[in-house]
């Protein structure tokens, strides 16, 4: 990142040389997933160590076994983590459950704002219920599901000339859906270099969240609703809507038309190696991998763009990702834990945060006038995070992806069944939880 963004943050903050310090120097262990970010922060990290005096050890787990492991340990109340950056789904169970620490008088009393942040983060990962100024986290890293596209191969005056010819317009970042599935349609089998190529990356994981991660940037656009907007918890027609039927078969349509051979179980890092070993034109996946693609030689310095989620016939929306942290109610630490998070939350950190490739949901370090040219995707990450829409965020959470991994990856990926029949059955998926829940 160019320094512009940095010497903005840090003049607008009001920051001492050293953080206030315990009495003593403490051990705090913090717990998240195993990727880029996470290395990323261990860095960012040792400035808190060098001016609280605590050290930090960290806990990081492989993404298809975090859920898992990290909800188990705040379901027994273990004491592990002082501090947990949870996924953005987490925060009801970590709100009503117990597990993590209401921050708001701390928020009040060490002046942090949570209008500083961009509003879909605070939404997204820090409130409970949602949109009430109640706070159980601080944004931590802002993620959402977007696009990455082979810039170089879409540049190639032959390759231009035959989708022109077949399509009647250029080659070029699609505006709608549509247009994704005719690009990634279009590459499907093609030879580039020698080398048959396929069309895109997608998600289809069933094992955690993958295929819901994927199929929701599909299904928001073409109309699905989680819930009836004027009584919560009525989902009968929102969820199965005719529009949702149509979203969920254009899903199944771009994985049985548009994807690798053998590509029945992927997510993030399978999207992240077909891209980067130059076997599709197009990759789905979280923001986060960015900097990685533009960093790998073989994709990289200029061979790779990037764009938001497109359009469908009734909007533009996409998934969103990442975290917030939150202190854990069961840790013996917590002075030192809030401490952590006073210091993460100043804008010279934040903006640190940014540089080594983490992504700031602080307003002063995104709204920077140095920040769109300090990354050839930073204009994606702002267009995209304004566009977003999340999953579930009840404590009941996990039964709910469940439901919804088997519902849509048996239609999908195994083809049993229509996608009205699958969506009506998760109806009935849903409504049972939130029955046992006492929400119906």
């Amino acid at each position: 990142m160019k320094s512009t963004v940095l010497k903005t943050a840090v003049a607008s903050a009001i920051v001492a040389g050293a953080l206030p310090t315990a009495a003593a120097a403490e051990d705090l262990t913090l717990c998240w997933a195993a990727w880029d970010p996470a290395n990323a922060l261990v860095e960012l990290s040792k400035d808190f160590e060098a001016k609280s005096g605590h050290n930090m050890s960290f806990e990081f787990v492989p993404w298809t076994s975090f859920a898992d492991r990290m909800l188990n340990e705040l379901n027994s109340g273990g004491q592990l983590c002082d501090l947990m950056i949870g996924d953005s789904q987490w925060i009801g169970g970590g709100a009503e459950n117990g597990h993590y620490v209401k921050l708001n008088d701390f928020f009040d009393a060490n002046n942090i704002d949570m209008g500083d942040f961009i509003p879909a983060t605070v939404t997204g990962y820090a409130e409970w219920p949602k949109n009430t100024p109640n706070y159980y986290a601080l944004p931590a890293f802002g993620d959402v599901v977007g696009w990455t596209y082979r810039k170089d191969w879409f540049e190639r005056p032959e390759i231009r000339a035959e989708y022109k010819e077949k399509y009647g317009r250029e080659l070029g970042v699609p505006e709608t859906l549509e247009e994704l599935k005719d690009i990634a349609q279009f590459f499907q089998g093609r030879e580039i270099d020698g080398n048959t190529v396929y069309g895109a990356a997608i998600y289809t994981e069933r094992g955690s969240e993958g295929i819901t991660m994927g199929v929701t940037n599909a299904l928001y656009n073409y109309g699905f609703q989680y819930e009836n907007p004027d009584q919560p918890y009525d989902i009968d027609g929102f969820v199965n809507s005719d529009g949702a039927v149509a979203g969920l078969e254009y899903y199944k349509e771009l994985y049985d038309t548009a994807t690798p051979p053998g590509s029945s179980n992927w997510y993030m890092g399978e999207n992240i190696d077909a891209y980067k070993s130059g076997q599709v034109a197009l990759q789905m996946n979280f923001a986060f991998i960015w900097p990685g693609v533009e960093a790998d030689p073989n994709v990289g310095g200029g061979k790779s763009g990037y764009f938001p989620n497109p359009a469908g016939p009734e909007g533009q929306y996409a998934q969103l990702g990442g975290q917030g942290i939150s202190v854990v109610a069961y840790s013996e630490k917590q002075d030192a834990a809030l401490e952590y998070i006073q210091w993460f939350a100043q804008p010279e950190i934040q903006a640190r945060w940014w540089e080594l490739g983490g992504y700031s949901a602080l307003r002063a370090v995104v709204e920077d006038p140095g920040f769109v040219s300090s990354q050839p995707y930073a204009q994606t990450f702002l267009d995209s995070m304004a566009i977003v829409k999340d999953f579930w965020a009840e404590p009941a959470y996990a039964d709910l992806l469940l439901s919804m991994q088997e519902r849509v990856h048996n239609y999908v990926v195994a083809g049993d069944g229509t996608a009205k029949e699958a969506l009506d059955d998760l109806v009935k998926d849903w409504i049972e939880v939130f029955e046992d829940e006492g929400k119906l």
